[in-house]
């Protein structure tokens, strides 16, 4: 325990959210001063959003041959990039932890972070390959009918989203389908609607948003996983994203499923509704990652 954390345990909370705050700002300038001695990262969790990646991101924290950025969503690559180089790299650890991890144990570490937005953002394969063209890159894929449920159900839950499942669908359809294809064509066009929040259907066409990271990446630096994997036998999952990253097998105690949420049943003609609506994009996908996908076998 340092001599400062030992302070803020024994004054009182009020003073010591004073404290915190009085000097958040000092510690993020030192940390930005410190870029060039901090680690640079060797893989990236890039997607999807509502498919497991905050349990991985969990797992591969407490990994020891792991150093993860101090939060999880950097979003660097999307919407933070306008900060700079010096700003991302103040999210990671000194070098010399490594080095020293590395000396003790002989195990190289991988370096990384879990941001799931840079799968659907159409500017971040671009930036990753020119910050890293080595980088690894490692997508949870989840039922896509599922996942834009429980996308829906967060965004009630967190942010101002009032509208029926049904007609958050339609407004998709009509008035976000139109501002994503000028974003996709033009990935300076800022658009006046909430691209990242409610595109609940267009999160899911995970065929065309990996056809853009691998325009930039081969293949084989690109590991896929779905979210049934890594609920039914997180273990094994594990173990793939430890080979993939090439650092010694090391399993923890339990595995706890990270952000979980009970909500109502989604209506079956909706659900049929959206299953058609994904079924040509499953079937691409398949033929792209060479997987059979779970959620699309009778």
């Amino acid at each position: 325990m340092t001599v400062a954390t030992d302070f803020l345990r024994r004054v009182p909370t009020a003073i010591a959210w004073r404290v915190e705050v009085r000097t958040r700002g000092a510690r993020e300038v030192a940390r930005r001063a410190t870029a060039p001695m901090r680690l640079r990262p060797t893989f990236l969790i890039i997607g999807a959003l509502k498919a497991g990646t905050t349990s991985l991101h969990g797992y591969l924290s407490d990994h020891p041959a792991v150093f993860c950025s101090k939060t999880k969503e950097v979003h660097y690559f999307s919407l933070k990039y306008p900060l700079g180089e010096r700003w991302y790299l103040s999210h990671f650890p000194l070098a010399t932890r490594a080095a020293t991890t590395r000396l003790r144990t002989g195990v190289r570490i991988s370096v990384g972070e879990a941001t799931p937005a840079y799968l659907f953002d159409p500017r971040s394969p671009g930036r990753v390959r020119a910050f890293n063209a080595d980088m690894k890159l490692i997508v949870v894929l989840r039922d896509p009918v599922e996942r834009a449920y429980s996308h829906y159900q967060m965004e009630r839950e967190t942010r101002d989203e009032t509208r029926s499942f049904e007609d958050a669908l339609a407004w998709e359809e009509a008035e976000l389908e139109p501002e994503l294809e000028r974003w996709v064509a033009d990935p300076t066009y800022v658009s006046p609607l909430p691209l990242f929040g409610r595109s609940y259907v267009a999160r899911g066409c995970y065929a065309e948003h990996l056809e853009r990271w691998l325009a930039f990446f081969p293949r084989e630096q690109l590991l896929a996983l779905t979210s049934d994997e890594l609920l039914d036998d997180p273990s094994s999952a594990l173990s793939k994203v430890e080979a993939f990253l090439e650092i010694p097998q090391w399993h923890p105690s339990s595995y706890p499923r990270e952000n979980v949420r009970e909500y109502p049943p989604m209506s079956r003609a909706t659900r049929d509704h959206l299953r058609a609506v994904f079924e040509q994009h499953d079937r691409r996908l398949e033929e792209l990652l060479g997987l059979e996908l779970p959620w699309a076998r009778p």
